[in-house]
């Protein structure tokens, strides 16, 4: 049965910071949810098909999207461009599926400028930033990942404290601790929201 009120749930978080990794245990625990499909100019990875991992397109048509308003957020990271389609999003939520998007603080402050003008976004929405409790815990989760330079990890932790600092502009703020208590604690803010009188199916009497 489809949600007569479903919705869109974007989660943020600086680099490190865990959001993949709760985003895979929504997905895993909440059948009824998906992700937003994005686009991208990066060429495709083995294994990888468009439509299920990503969209790809080339730079030209992706310039065409971003010229025609198509996106609710874009980036430019290391030379590829990504966003979410607006008709990506809309498209599932019309469905009756709970949508997941997992985007940076740029893109969370662009998806909440369009939902200001759209009211099926605005009614979906909520935001929540998820971060380690202190930059000690982050830099330590960075280093232990080994994939970065140590001078990487200082530029990532200089652009986190940047991103961190944008917390109260997130509906709720999920302080880190355990990949089961994060999970936890994301689906108990997911099920208060499906609560909230805006949302909520009324009693028939």
């Amino acid at each position: 049965m489809s949600d007569p009120c479903p919705l869109l749930i974007l989660i943020s978080a600086p680099s490190g910071g865990g959001k993949t990794t709760l985003c895979q245990q929504l997905l895993s625990a909440r059948p009824g949810m998906t992700r937003a499909i994005t686009c991208t100019t990066r060429e495709p990875r083995n294994g990888e098909k468009d439509g299920v991992d990503y969209y790809f397109l080339d730079a030209a048509s992706f310039l065409k999207r971003v010229q025609a308003g198509n996106f609710l957020e874009h980036a430019t990271v290391y030379g590829n461009s990504y966003g979410t389609l607006k008709s990506e999003v809309l498209e599932k939520l019309r469905q009756g599926k709970d949508v997941l998007l997992n985007v940076d603080v740029q893109g969370a402050a662009s998806i909440r400028r369009c939902a200001e003008e759209d009211a099926e976004l605005r009614r979906a929405l909520f935001t929540v930033f998820l971060t380690p409790p202190t930059l000690a815990v982050l830099e330590e989760r960075l280093r232990r990942r080994a994939s970065d330079a140590p001078a990487v990890v200082q530029k990532r932790l200089g652009v986190a404290r940047q991103e961190i600092a944008q917390w109260k502009n997130f509906d709720y703020l999920l302080i880190s601790s355990s990949i089961e208590a994060d999970l936890r604690r994301m689906m108990a803010i997911v099920d208060a929201e499906k609560m909230r009188a805006a949302r909520a199916q009324p009693p028939e009497f």
